[in-house]
């Protein structure tokens, strides 16, 4: 299976500010552009801190009379790789509590960035594309059974799996996989199996 990386979903143009841009502009950039946050970069493009709106609003809130991105901005910068994998990056903007990850390259030069909004692309893919990934993919390439066996239906990203496989074991490694294709929502298990192969001290539900 091929999971789908921050390359792959990310917005290759990237806006970005430097640090001398002063206040007004920033927020004609944002408001420009439609983001709710921009990198600030340095002479070689690399990211060095990031100006959001609520930076804006808590500065104009504040004393502090800052002015200039630098001064303006949350620092150090919160970066992605373009290899990772979208589940990180996911994980890095909820841990971080943040919309937008500028993305670098090997020399930390911005490349593109990549927002929440890019991220639910993942569940928008169409029903027929995860249907035929998980056919393809997951149970004939990767475990080696008879799709003939099975029945995958797919409605809104949710996943309704029945049929009859030969090992109850089988059951929660199809589950497993199936969840972690792009753009699976959830999956309903229907299947049943010809054989018990867990024994009793060592079954968990495969059931759900």
């Amino acid at each position: 299976m091929r999971h789908r990386r921050v390359f792959d979903l990310m917005t290759p143009t990237v806006v970005s500010v430097q640090r001398g841009t002063t206040f007004k502009e920033i927020a004609r950039v944002l408001d420009e552009f439609d983001i709710t946050a921009v990198p600030v970069a340095d002479e070689n493009e690399c990211p060095v801190g990031v100006v959001s709106e609520a930076d804006l609003l808590r500065n104009r809130s504040s004393t502090s009379g800052a002015n200039t991105a630098v001064d303006l901005m949350s620092h150090p910068a919160i970066t992605a790789a373009p290899e990772w994998s979208v589940v990180r990056a996911a994980r890095v903007m909820e841990n971080h509590k943040i919309k937008r990850l500028p993305v670098v390259d090997s020399e930390r030069r911005l490349i593109g960035v990549l927002s929440r909004s890019d991220l639910l692309q993942l569940f928008l893919r169409r029903d027929h594309a995860i249907q035929e990934e998980i056919l393809e993919d997951v149970l004939t390439h990767t475990l080696r059974l008879s799709p003939s066996s099975l029945t995958v239906e797919v409605t809104d990203g949710l996943v309704t799996l029945s049929g009859t496989v030969g090992r109850r074991s089988l059951v929660p490694v199809i589950l497993r996989l199936c969840r972690s294709v792009d753009g699976v929502v959830d999956v309903i298990n229907r299947l049943n199996y010809e054989r018990d192969d867990i024994p009793v001290d060592a079954r968990t539900d495969t059931q759900g």
